[in-house]
């Protein structure tokens, strides 16, 4: 949900790759497909920091989203040589409602990457 204090755009990303998710699946997290939590995923686009820290508040205060993981790419000291230069801050998380539940959805983990428009204007859809 957009909220106040903080203004984004989405950009919507197709469902990740069979092949991308394997591959991701085997070089990153030694054949464990339970740590692949990005099949699901979309982007918010930001002009300004302060927005993507006024959108981690808003995603913090929302009863119905339960973080399971943030990834802070942002961070002074992360080096993103090992992300050959991509910064965002990945939200890996839950959405318990009665839709997800009455989809039996509640426990299905997906990811939002809130990324500053730089970043989002260098990216592919493929991730």
């Amino acid at each position: 949900r957009a909220g106040a204090g903080w203004a984004g755009r989405f950009k919507f990303a197709r469902i990740k790759s069979v092949a991308r998710a394997v591959e991701k699946m085997y070089r990153v997290y030694r054949k464990d497909p339970s740590r692949l939590v990005d099949v699901c995923r979309q982007s918010i686009v930001f002009d300004r920091v302060d927005d993507i820290r006024a959108c981690l508040e808003a995603i913090r205060r929302d009863a119905e989203a339960r973080p399971v993981r943030v990834k802070n790419r942002l961070r002074v000291d992360y080096d993103s040589a090992s992300s050959g230069g991509y910064r965002d801050v990945a939200v890996n998380l839950r959405l318990v409602c009665p839709a997800t539940e009455r989809l039996g959805a509640e426990s299905h983990v997906c990811e939002v990457q809130l990324i500053l428009r730089e970043f989002a204007e260098l990216k592919s859809d493929e991730g």
